[in-house]
């Protein structure tokens, strides 16, 4: 079992953002799960464990959202193909280039990455930790 059960980040203009991670997150099989008003859950199997939301939202104050801090989120793909994908999925979608896809050796023989920013600053990342 995963030590996180979900990840929330806060968005700028929701229909954008909504529609960018529906494009950049098809690749690796991750896909609009739910969503309530300005607030969507995206996952695999049917269970959303990554939501994106305009705020304030149910548990936020004004002054959560008063300014976006970016935040780093990395999604698992099944293999280097996938990472590659998703890398020009974001790109298409109008992510902004943070990094193409490529060995990062730095963090472990085998990591494969590819980092984007979302339309609101947020370094995205899709990983294979295989060969």
């Amino acid at each position: 079992m995963s030590s996180l059960d979900h990840v929330t980040l806060t968005v700028s203009d929701y229909a954008r953002s909504r529609a960018f991670y529906e494009k950049a997150l098809a690749p690796l099989g991750i896909k609009k799960v739910m969503e309530f008003g300005q607030a969507c859950g995206f996952g695999r199997d049917g269970k959303p464990d990554f939501w994106i939301g305009a705020g304030p939202s149910s548990f936020q104050k004004p002054e959560h959202v008063r300014i976006i801090t970016p935040a780093h989120v990395a999604f698992s793909a099944h293999d280097r193909a996938g990472v590659d994908a998703f890398y020009k999925a974001a790109m298409e979608a109008g992510a902004k280039d943070f990094g193409a896809p490529g060995l990062r050796t730095q963090y472990h023989p085998k990591y494969y990455g590819a980092f984007v920013l979302d339309p609101d600053g947020h370094d995205v990342e899709a990983v294979f930790h295989g060969g």
